[in-house]
């Protein structure tokens, strides 16, 4: 009789004790979450819900802290290793384009749990400098990450920087890569909006769009001007494609992300084979902002930094047909090369 009770009890304090590790756990990984939030825009609901007291999370130290609690445990190394954290290379890279909305993608991927971005640009392929600093450097600047997520990082220079490709394909050939487009005219007057608020910011002067975009002296679209050469994705992507199969390439359409982003959302879920966890739940529409936040739970929420959704220039309408029939070949090449097709004039 003692026998069983002793067994019973054994059974009772296994049960709790893997109920406890796997609240530990839980918690572990959704703190890295909470610590990334800040409650900018408020969501928009009938209820009115009080702010919530700002609590510092020092989530790494609070990590190592559990990671060590469950250490001095009997729980063995096996069991331990999947939920250590690592600093990982990233197994898929958003790599454009500029003005396309990667911002806007990072943030929204990092809704999902087993995503985790890397915050700032790290510029590590296509800075001679940085890149002389070897890939450990590179691993160093990436997030703390359990082993089972996937490290995003974007740097829109890549996708037009000509050493890029041949330096990602040497750390990682089967590596995913997102590019996210707009409409190449939309794109090209939204990089010169991007330009010309940083002159005013400086009391500067700027050309005007028209002035830049084409050539007063032949009247032709002047492709020198990195605006329009940035819109012309089919000659930055054949340099692309050089080192890695379209396979391993992903167009998200940028203009839709802006207007309906969770079926963009799903698709790149899709691609980089991860379960869907990303539901219309985590994304509302923000009437004074214009375009849509993020929403991570009932308490906080997210939206994109002030400056985007700057309001354009208008373009004279001789310029806009003349660079719509300048990139038209370049788009149709674009869409049967990637095999997506756009609404594109």
């Amino acid at each position: 009789m003692l026998f069983k009770q002793q067994a019973l009890l054994r059974q009772k304090l296994f049960v709790l004790g893997s109920l406890a590790i796997g609240s530990v756990l839980y918690l572990v990984a959704r703190v890295g979450t909470l610590d990334r939030l800040q409650p900018i825009c408020p969501i928009e609901s009938k209820f009115s819900t009080p702010e919530p007291e700002q609590i510092p999370l020092r989530t790494l130290q609070f990590k190592r802290g559990m990671l060590h609690e469950l250490q001095r445990s009997n729980v063995t190394k096996e069991q331990i290793r999947p939920h250590t954290l690592v600093q990982q290379l990233p197994r898929a890279i958003i790599i454009g384009v500029r003005k396309g909305g990667t911002r806007a993608l990072l943030e929204m991927l990092n809704l999902h749990p087993a995503v985790v971005k890397a915050s700032q640009e790290i510029h590590f392929f296509d800075n001679d400098k940085n890149y002389a600093r070897g890939i450990e450097w590179y691993r160093e600047k990436m997030p703390f990450s359990f082993p089972h997520q996937i490290t995003i990082e974007k740097s829109p220079a890549y996708f037009i920087t000509e050493e890029v490709p041949e330096r990602i394909f040497k750390m990682n050939s089967s590596i995913k890569l997102l590019i996210i487009v707009r409409e190449p005219i939309t794109r090209a007057v939204s990089d010169y909006t991007q330009v010309l608020e940083g002159k005013e910011r400086k009391n500067k002067t700027y050309h005007k769009f028209e002035k830049l975009a084409v050539n007063s002296n032949t009247c032709e679209v002047n492709t020198k001007y990195k605006a329009v050469r940035t819109s012309i994705y089919t000659k930055h992507l054949e340099r692309w494609l050089k080192y890695f199969p379209v396979e391993q390439f992903h167009i998200v359409d940028g203009d839709r992300l802006i207007t309906d982003p969770l079926p963009e959302l799903q698709l790149v879920e899709h691609f980089l084979n991860l379960p869907s966890r990303i539901s219309q739940y985590n994304l509302y529409f923000n009437v004074t902002r214009g375009f849509y936040c993020l929403r991570f739970n009932f308490v906080f929420s997210k939206c994109l930094a002030g400056s985007k959704g700057r309001i354009h220039p208008d373009v004279d309408s001789a310029v806009v047909t003349k660079l719509q029939k300048f990139f038209h070949p370049f788009n149709q090449k674009f869409y049967q090369i990637t095999g997506r097709t756009f609404s594109w004039p």
